[in-house]
C-alpha cells in the first residue's frame, strides 16, 4: 500500500474525461490500486478520490463519507448519475485544489449506478454529503473540477486565490 501523489489544478489529466473501465482488464491490478487509493484519500483527509487525481485516466473512484462516524467504503467503477432532484448549495473543497473552498450548487438527491470492486452492478440513492461526494467524483471522471461549477465572478476570485496558493502545493 502506497500513498500516491495527488494531481493538482492545472495538470491536464484533471481536465480530460476518463476512459471507461473494462473490469476484467483491470481486475488483476484492482486490489493494489484500491488499497493505494484508500491510503492516499485517508492520508489527505478526503472523503473521495478519483483515479485522475492520482494521474490515471480511468472511470474509477472511491468514496467514504463516514456516516455516523463509521466507514462506508464505496468503490465506483464507471459511475453514472441516473437521476437528480432538488438543489443544495454548500461549501466544497477538493484534494486537487488544496486550501480552496467555495459554495457550490449541487443536486440534493441523486441516484448513482456503477460497478463495485467485484465488478457487480449496483444502484444507490444518496442525499446530503454522500450525494455531493458522488457528484464531485463523477465530475472528476468527466474532466471537471468543483470550481468549474462556480459563477463567473466567484471563479475569478478562486482562480486568483489558486495562483497565490500554487507555490505552496507539493
Amino acid at each position: 500500500m502506497a500513498i500516491l501523489r495527488i494531481t493538482k489544478h492545472g495538470e491536464p489529466v484533471l481536465k480530460k474525461p476518463s476512459a471507461s473501465v473494462v473490469y476484467e482488464a483491470l481486475r488483476p491490478e484492482l486490489p493494489r490500486l484500491l488499497k493505494d487509493m484508500w491510503a492516499t484519500m485517508y492520508a489527505a483527509k478526503g472523503v473521495g478520490l478519483a483515479a485522475p487525481q492520482i494521474g490515471l485516466n480511468l472511470r474509477l473512484s472511491v468514496v467514504d463519507v463516514r456516516p455516523e462516524g463509521k466507514a462506508q467504503r464505496l468503490v465506483l467503477i464507471n459511475p453514472e448519475i441516473v437521476s437528480r432532484e432538488g438543489v443544495m448549495a454548500e461549501e466544497e473543497g477538493c484534494l486537487s485544489v488544496p486550501g480552496v473552498f467555495a459554495r457550490v450548487k449541487r443536486c440534493a438527491r441523486v441516484r448513482l449506478r456503477a460497478l463495485d470492486a467485484r465488478g457487480e452492478p449496483f444502484e444507490m440513492e444518496a442525499a446530503g454529503l454522500l450525494a455531493k461526494a458522488f457528484q464531485h467524483e463523477v465530475d472528476h471522471l468527466d474532466g471537471k473540477l468543483f470550481i468549474d461549477r462556480l459563477p463567473f465572478t466567484e471563479k475569478l476570485r478562486v482562480l486568483s486565490l489558486i495562483k497565490d496558493l500554487r507555490r505552496d502545493w507539493t
